[in-house]
């Protein structure tokens, strides 16, 4: 027969669950958008790099 003891720990247990869960699902919507500012991010720096890679064709001023 379950005590009051045996209650009060699992509803600790489930409270700690919750959070759990809900943490768990907080960081997982964090990751994935972390993870899309980098795609964007990393498709901006190749997109600079492939200007700044282009040669010139004009002369500077002082030409």
């Amino acid at each position: 027969m379950p005590t009051d003891d045996d209650d009060d720990f699992r509803v600790d247990l489930d409270v700690k669950l919750a959070f759990q869960e809900r943490l768990i699902g907080d960081l997982d919507a964090l990751v994935r958008l972390f993870g899309e500012r980098l795609a964007k991010v990393e498709k901006e720096f190749a997109d600079l790099k492939a200007q700044v890679s282009k040669p010139l064709d004009e002369r500077p001023p002082h030409y």
